[in-house]
Protein backbone atom coordinates (compact mmCIF):
# COMPACT_ATOMS: atom_id res chain seq x y z
CA UNK A 1 0.00 0.00 0.00
CA UNK A 2 3.03 2.24 -0.46
CA UNK A 3 1.84 5.84 -0.85
CA UNK A 4 -1.77 4.80 -1.46
CA UNK A 5 -3.91 7.80 -2.45
CA UNK A 6 -7.44 8.68 -3.47
CA UNK A 7 -6.43 7.95 -7.07
CA UNK A 8 -6.12 4.26 -6.13
CA UNK A 9 -9.77 3.96 -5.11
CA UNK A 10 -11.62 1.61 -7.49
CA UNK A 11 -14.78 2.75 -9.24
CA UNK A 12 -17.62 2.77 -6.71
CA UNK A 13 -20.52 2.96 -9.18
CA UNK A 14 -23.55 1.01 -8.01
CA UNK A 15 -22.43 0.97 -4.39
CA UNK A 16 -24.19 2.69 -1.50
CA UNK A 17 -22.13 3.99 1.42
CA UNK A 18 -23.31 5.40 4.74
CA UNK A 19 -20.86 7.76 6.42
CA UNK A 20 -21.68 8.95 9.93
CA UNK A 21 -20.68 12.47 10.92
CA UNK A 22 -20.60 13.44 7.25
CA UNK A 23 -21.35 17.16 7.68
CA UNK A 24 -17.72 18.12 8.41
CA UNK A 25 -14.12 17.00 8.75
CA UNK A 26 -13.13 13.43 7.95
CA UNK A 27 -16.71 12.36 7.37
CA UNK A 28 -17.39 15.05 4.81
CA UNK A 29 -14.13 14.36 3.00
CA UNK A 30 -14.94 10.64 2.91
CA UNK A 31 -18.39 11.40 1.50
CA UNK A 32 -16.96 13.77 -1.12
CA UNK A 33 -14.37 11.29 -2.34
CA UNK A 34 -16.66 8.27 -2.50
CA UNK A 35 -19.43 10.20 -4.27
CA UNK A 36 -16.89 11.46 -6.81
CA UNK A 37 -15.89 7.83 -7.38
CA UNK A 38 -19.48 6.92 -8.26
CA UNK A 39 -20.97 5.76 -4.97
CA UNK A 40 -24.34 6.91 -3.67
CA UNK A 41 -23.53 8.35 -0.26
CA UNK A 42 -25.87 8.54 2.70
CA UNK A 43 -24.61 11.38 4.86
CA UNK A 44 -25.50 10.53 8.45
CA UNK A 45 -25.86 13.84 10.30
CA UNK A 46 -27.40 14.90 13.60
CA UNK A 47 -28.44 18.23 12.09
CA UNK A 48 -30.27 17.93 8.77
CA UNK A 49 -29.67 21.63 8.11
CA UNK A 50 -25.89 21.34 8.52
CA UNK A 51 -25.99 18.13 6.54
CA UNK A 52 -27.76 19.78 3.63
CA UNK A 53 -25.26 22.63 3.67
CA UNK A 54 -22.40 20.11 3.56
CA UNK A 55 -24.10 18.14 0.78
CA UNK A 56 -23.74 21.13 -1.51
CA UNK A 57 -19.98 20.49 -1.55
CA UNK A 58 -20.41 16.87 -2.63
CA UNK A 59 -20.06 16.31 -6.35
CA UNK A 60 -22.03 13.18 -7.10
CA UNK A 61 -24.98 11.30 -5.66
CA UNK A 62 -25.61 12.01 -1.99
CA UNK A 63 -28.49 12.47 0.43
CA UNK A 64 -28.72 13.44 4.08
CA UNK A 65 -29.87 10.86 6.62
CA UNK A 66 -30.89 12.28 9.99
CA UNK A 67 -28.92 10.40 12.64
CA UNK A 68 -28.17 11.23 16.26
CA UNK A 69 -25.85 8.57 17.66
CA UNK A 70 -26.56 9.79 21.20
CA UNK A 71 -30.21 8.71 20.85
CA UNK A 72 -31.03 5.06 20.17
CA UNK A 73 -34.51 5.98 18.92
CA UNK A 74 -32.85 8.14 16.26
CA UNK A 75 -30.41 5.34 15.43
CA UNK A 76 -33.29 2.90 14.89
CA UNK A 77 -35.22 5.39 12.79
CA UNK A 78 -32.20 6.01 10.57
CA UNK A 79 -31.48 2.30 10.14
CA UNK A 80 -35.10 1.67 9.17
CA UNK A 81 -34.73 4.10 6.24
CA UNK A 82 -31.74 2.30 4.70
CA UNK A 83 -32.84 -0.17 2.03
CA UNK A 84 -29.49 -0.85 0.36
CA UNK A 85 -25.99 -0.64 1.80
CA UNK A 86 -22.57 -1.88 0.74
CA UNK A 87 -20.27 0.01 3.09
CA UNK A 88 -20.82 1.54 6.52
CA UNK A 89 -18.20 4.03 7.74
CA UNK A 90 -18.58 4.62 11.48
CA UNK A 91 -16.75 7.93 11.44
CA UNK A 92 -18.62 10.32 13.74
CA UNK A 93 -17.32 11.07 17.18
CA UNK A 94 -16.99 13.52 20.04
CA UNK A 95 -13.79 14.13 22.00
CA UNK A 96 -12.95 15.40 25.47
CA UNK A 97 -16.43 16.78 26.12
CA UNK A 98 -17.66 17.78 29.59
CA UNK A 99 -19.27 15.03 31.64
CA UNK A 100 -22.80 14.43 30.44
CA UNK A 101 -25.34 11.83 29.36
CA UNK A 102 -26.88 10.70 26.11
CA UNK A 103 -30.66 10.59 25.69
CA UNK A 104 -30.56 6.99 26.93
CA UNK A 105 -28.48 7.80 30.00
CA UNK A 106 -25.05 6.61 28.83
CA UNK A 107 -21.86 8.59 29.40
CA UNK A 108 -21.64 10.84 26.34
CA UNK A 109 -18.35 9.71 24.78
CA UNK A 110 -18.87 5.98 25.35
CA UNK A 111 -22.51 6.29 24.36
CA UNK A 112 -21.91 8.26 21.17
CA UNK A 113 -18.58 6.92 19.93
CA UNK A 114 -19.18 3.26 20.71
CA UNK A 115 -22.73 2.34 21.71
CA UNK A 116 -24.43 4.45 19.04
CA UNK A 117 -22.21 3.06 16.30
CA UNK A 118 -22.51 -0.52 17.55
CA UNK A 119 -26.30 -0.22 17.59
CA UNK A 120 -26.34 1.27 14.10
CA UNK A 121 -24.05 -1.47 12.77
CA UNK A 122 -26.14 -4.25 14.27
CA UNK A 123 -29.41 -2.79 13.02
CA UNK A 124 -27.97 -2.48 9.51
CA UNK A 125 -26.57 -6.02 9.34
CA UNK A 126 -29.66 -7.46 7.59
CA UNK A 127 -29.21 -4.90 4.79
CA UNK A 128 -25.42 -5.20 4.67
CA UNK A 129 -25.61 -8.99 4.39
CA UNK A 130 -27.47 -8.61 1.10
CA UNK A 131 -24.38 -7.02 -0.44
CA UNK A 132 -21.50 -9.24 -1.60
CA UNK A 133 -18.31 -7.84 -0.13
CA UNK A 134 -20.04 -5.61 2.40
CA UNK A 135 -17.70 -3.72 4.72
CA UNK A 136 -17.96 -1.98 8.06
CA UNK A 137 -15.22 0.54 8.84
CA UNK A 138 -14.96 1.80 12.40
CA UNK A 139 -12.80 4.86 13.06
CA UNK A 140 -10.72 4.77 16.22
CA UNK A 141 -7.84 6.98 17.40
CA UNK A 142 -4.28 7.01 18.64
CA UNK A 143 -5.93 7.76 21.99
CA UNK A 144 -6.98 4.10 22.26
CA UNK A 145 -3.45 3.35 23.48
CA UNK A 146 -4.31 5.16 26.72
CA UNK A 147 -7.74 3.54 26.95
CA UNK A 148 -8.94 1.15 29.61
CA UNK A 149 -12.23 -0.74 29.56
CA UNK A 150 -13.96 -0.67 32.94
CA UNK A 151 -16.66 -3.28 32.47
CA UNK A 152 -18.01 -2.76 35.97
CA UNK A 153 -18.51 0.97 35.41
CA UNK A 154 -18.33 1.84 31.68
CA UNK A 155 -20.53 4.92 32.08
CA UNK A 156 -18.57 6.51 34.94
CA UNK A 157 -21.47 6.16 37.34
CA UNK A 158 -19.15 5.59 40.31
CA UNK A 159 -15.57 6.32 39.26
CA UNK A 160 -14.37 9.91 38.72
CA UNK A 161 -14.98 11.16 35.19
CA UNK A 162 -11.98 12.32 33.20
CA UNK A 163 -11.98 13.70 29.65
CA UNK A 164 -9.08 11.57 28.48
CA UNK A 165 -10.15 8.45 30.33
CA UNK A 166 -13.59 8.49 28.79
CA UNK A 167 -12.36 9.26 25.30
CA UNK A 168 -9.63 6.63 25.46
CA UNK A 169 -12.13 4.01 26.62
CA UNK A 170 -14.53 4.84 23.77
CA UNK A 171 -11.77 4.61 21.15
CA UNK A 172 -10.51 1.33 22.60
CA UNK A 173 -14.08 0.05 22.42
CA UNK A 174 -14.18 0.97 18.72
CA UNK A 175 -11.31 -1.40 17.91
CA UNK A 176 -12.56 -4.18 20.18
CA UNK A 177 -15.97 -3.96 18.52
CA UNK A 178 -14.51 -3.98 15.01
CA UNK A 179 -12.39 -7.05 15.76
CA UNK A 180 -15.25 -8.94 17.40
CA UNK A 181 -17.60 -8.16 14.51
CA UNK A 182 -15.02 -9.61 12.12
CA UNK A 183 -14.71 -12.74 14.28
CA UNK A 184 -18.45 -13.31 14.63
CA UNK A 185 -19.78 -12.46 11.19
CA UNK A 186 -18.92 -14.16 7.91
CA UNK A 187 -21.25 -11.86 5.95
CA UNK A 188 -19.36 -8.57 6.38
CA UNK A 189 -15.73 -7.53 6.50
CA UNK A 190 -14.98 -5.42 9.56
CA UNK A 191 -11.96 -3.11 9.61
CA UNK A 192 -10.73 -0.37 11.96
CA UNK A 193 -8.82 2.77 11.02
CA UNK A 194 -7.51 6.00 12.52
CA UNK A 195 -6.57 9.41 11.04
CA UNK A 196 -3.38 10.14 12.96
CA UNK A 197 -3.00 13.77 14.00
CA UNK A 198 -5.58 15.51 11.86
CA UNK A 199 -7.04 18.81 13.02
CA UNK A 200 -10.81 18.87 12.44
CA UNK A 201 -13.95 20.41 13.91
CA UNK A 202 -13.81 17.70 16.58
CA UNK A 203 -12.21 20.24 18.93
CA UNK A 204 -15.34 22.42 18.83
CA UNK A 205 -17.16 20.27 21.38
CA UNK A 206 -14.27 19.90 23.81
CA UNK A 207 -14.39 21.22 27.34
CA UNK A 208 -13.08 24.80 27.18
CA UNK A 209 -9.91 24.30 29.18
CA UNK A 210 -8.96 21.16 27.32
CA UNK A 211 -9.65 22.75 23.94
CA UNK A 212 -7.45 25.73 24.80
CA UNK A 213 -4.60 23.43 25.76
CA UNK A 214 -4.99 21.31 22.64
CA UNK A 215 -5.08 24.33 20.34
CA UNK A 216 -2.09 25.90 22.07
CA UNK A 217 -0.03 22.74 21.71
CA UNK A 218 -1.42 22.11 18.24
CA UNK A 219 -0.30 25.52 17.07
CA UNK A 220 3.26 24.69 18.05
CA UNK A 221 3.51 21.23 16.53
CA UNK A 222 0.97 21.24 13.70
CA UNK A 223 3.55 22.22 11.10
CA UNK A 224 5.70 19.27 12.17
CA UNK A 225 3.30 16.43 12.91
CA UNK A 226 -0.32 17.10 11.92
CA UNK A 227 -1.78 16.61 8.48
CA UNK A 228 -4.67 17.78 6.35
CA UNK A 229 -8.17 16.34 6.44
CA UNK A 230 -7.53 15.03 2.93
CA UNK A 231 -4.62 12.93 4.21
CA UNK A 232 -6.34 12.05 7.48
CA UNK A 233 -9.27 10.51 5.63
CA UNK A 234 -7.05 8.16 3.60
CA UNK A 235 -6.86 5.29 6.13
CA UNK A 236 -10.65 5.00 6.39
CA UNK A 237 -11.01 5.34 2.62
CA UNK A 238 -8.43 2.60 2.22
CA UNK A 239 -10.32 0.38 4.67
CA UNK A 240 -13.60 1.08 2.87
CA UNK A 241 -12.46 0.50 -0.69
CA UNK A 242 -9.06 -1.12 -1.18
CA UNK A 243 -9.37 -4.72 -2.43
CA UNK A 244 -6.31 -5.66 -0.39
CA UNK A 245 -7.64 -4.29 2.93
CA UNK A 246 -8.18 -7.19 5.32
CA UNK A 247 -10.86 -7.84 7.89
CA UNK A 248 -9.81 -7.56 11.51
CA UNK A 249 -6.95 -5.19 10.62
CA UNK A 250 -6.29 -1.66 11.80
CA UNK A 251 -4.98 1.00 9.42
CA UNK A 252 -3.54 4.46 10.02
CA UNK A 253 -0.90 6.87 8.72
CA UNK A 254 2.44 5.18 8.07
CA UNK A 255 4.71 8.03 9.14
CA UNK A 256 6.45 8.83 12.44
CA UNK A 257 4.40 7.53 15.38
CA UNK A 258 1.45 7.18 12.98
CA UNK A 259 0.90 10.93 13.22
CA UNK A 260 0.79 11.49 9.47
CA UNK A 261 1.44 9.80 6.15
CA UNK A 262 -0.13 7.41 3.70
CA UNK A 263 -2.15 4.40 4.92
CA UNK A 264 -0.30 1.52 6.54
CA UNK A 265 -1.02 -1.21 9.05
CA UNK A 266 -1.33 0.47 12.46
CA UNK A 267 -0.33 -0.71 15.90
CA UNK A 268 -2.97 -1.90 18.32
CA UNK A 269 -2.44 -1.72 22.06
CA UNK A 270 -2.37 -4.95 24.05
CA UNK A 271 -5.81 -4.03 25.39
CA UNK A 272 -7.16 -3.72 21.84
CA UNK A 273 -5.86 -7.21 21.01
CA UNK A 274 -7.60 -8.79 24.01
CA UNK A 275 -10.07 -11.29 22.56
CA UNK A 276 -11.74 -11.93 25.91
CA UNK A 277 -12.33 -8.21 26.38
CA UNK A 278 -13.75 -7.95 22.85
CA UNK A 279 -16.23 -10.73 23.59
CA UNK A 280 -17.11 -9.18 26.93
CA UNK A 281 -17.69 -5.77 25.35
CA UNK A 282 -19.95 -7.34 22.71
CA UNK A 283 -22.15 -8.89 25.37
CA UNK A 284 -22.20 -5.71 27.47
CA UNK A 285 -23.11 -3.63 24.43
CA UNK A 286 -26.02 -5.92 23.63
CA UNK A 287 -27.26 -5.63 27.19
CA UNK A 288 -26.98 -1.83 27.30
CA UNK A 289 -28.56 -1.19 23.88
CA UNK A 290 -31.16 -3.96 24.08
CA UNK A 291 -30.15 -5.16 20.61
CA UNK A 292 -29.35 -8.74 19.68
CA UNK A 293 -27.52 -8.69 16.32
CA UNK A 294 -28.65 -10.95 13.49
CA UNK A 295 -25.28 -12.34 12.52
CA UNK A 296 -26.26 -15.01 10.00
Amino acid sequence: MSRWTEADIPDQSGRTVLVTGANSGLGLRTAQVLAAKGAHVLMGCRSVQRGETARQSVRGSAEVLELDLADLVSVRAAADKVEKLDVLVNNAGIMAVPNGRTVDGFERQFGTNHLGHAALTWLLLPVLKQSPGARVVTVSSLAHHAGHMDFADPNFDRRPYTLRGSYGQSKLANILFARELERRSSAVTSIAAHPGLTVTELTNNMADAHRSAVLKIGGRISHLFSQSVEMGALPQLYAATAPEARGGQYYGPGGFNEFRGHPATARMSAAARDDLAANRLWELTSKLTGITPELE
